[in-house]
């Protein structure tokens, strides 16, 4: 009997030790629109007559890649997924729905927080969560240039500590890369902004601000308008600790742009939950399985994504997510 038990008390210690991380997602989900025409935006591309060839059979494959995506990430350190996900390029509520009913995703009972944006194409941000760890307080969109896909802040509590939640979509680099860097520094300093209006009512507050920021972490939005840092020993009250600056240090990345990497997707923590006691930062990574890659040829390993070009490629994002794992 001595064996069974020994495996046993190893499986309740396994169990144990899941259930206190936290996995906490970001994923870019690259377009996920619903097949309608909405006369209020410029989504005609993702129809079945448009230049996507957009069709329900389409939608609802995109649906169900997106949601297996999300249903995996985490899964190693808590079998029970992310506690929160926040996500960019969803068209609206009735797609929101949509992931969250997915067979994969459905048995979760993932809620959502979400505002319509101002962004001209329709494309929006918002905050899947497990209710069963996690309670939302209050929420808000912030105040941004019209058009800027507005941030969503969302305040909750998260195993037993109030956790303060941005998650962000910042303006791309199409038209270059220094003609369109004002946006993005416009955007870090709106968070900013928010981040120090929630300082000063709590400086050891802990917050997450998440997203495609269409900037890398040594890039001056993050560390000069955020004021984000790649050391955890030195954060403090008027800086972010940013995991991903180190990753992306050694080469690695979320998404691939004229053959090189960039590191766009990130999760970026305040002092709160590198410093004090309660829950705390347990580790980063990308979540870059080898399902999420492409398999061969001349794009080998890089994101496997939905569409190449306009045609369907039955894949799943141009992005890989990131994970943060949060300890109580």
């Amino acid at each position: 009997m001595i064996k069974p038990l020994l495996i046993l008390h190893l499986l309740l210690f396994v169990f144990t030790a899941n259930a206190q991380v936290y996995p906490v997602v970001f994923y870019n989900l690259e377009n996920l629109f619903d097949p309608a025409d909405d006369p209020l935006t410029d989504d005609e591309e993702f129809t079945p007559n448009g230049s996507y060839r957009y069709t329900d059979k389409i939608y609802n494959q995109k649906l169900h890649n997106m949601a297996y995506a999300l249903q995996r990430a985490g899964t190693d350190k808590n079998a029970s997924g992310a506690a929160l996900i926040g996500i960019a390029e969803v068209e609206n509520n009735k797609v929101l729905n949509d992931l969250v009913n997915t067979s994969e995703l459905k048995a979760r009972n993932y809620k959502y927080v979400w505002y319509n944006s101002t962004d001209p194409r329709g494309i929006d941000v918002a905050l899947l969560y497990n209710p069963a760890v996690f309670k939302v307080l209050a929420s808000k969109q912030l105040s941004v240039r019209k058009g800027a896909r507005e941030p969503l802040y969302v305040k909750g509590i998260l195993a037993g500590d109030t956790v303060h939640v941005l998650v962000n979509h910042w303006p791309s680099r199409r038209e270059g890369s220094d003609e369109t860097e004002y946006k993005r520094r416009d955007m870090a300093a709106a968070n900013r902004r928010m981040i120090d209006e929630i300082r000063r009512t709590n400086r050891n507050a802990r917050i997450l601000l998440m997203g495609d920021l269409n900037d890398n972490p040594t890039d001056a939005s993050l560390t000069q308008e955020l004021g984000s840092i790649a050391d955890a020993n030195t954060v403090g009250n008027n800086t972010m600790y940013n995991p991903f600056t180190s990753i992306y240090a050694s080469g690695r990345g979320t998404a691939v742009f004229q053959r090189k990497w960039d590191l766009f997707d990130q999760v970026i923590l305040s002092a709160g939950f590198v410093k004090y006691k309660g829950l705390q930062y347990a580790g980063a990574e990308i979540y870059d399985r080898p399902f999420l890659r492409q398999e061969n040829g001349k794009f080998r390993n890089y994101p496997f994504r939905s569409f190449r070009g306009t045609y369907w490629n039955n894949g799943y994002s141009d992005h890989f997510p990131v994970v943060v794992y949060l300890k109580n």
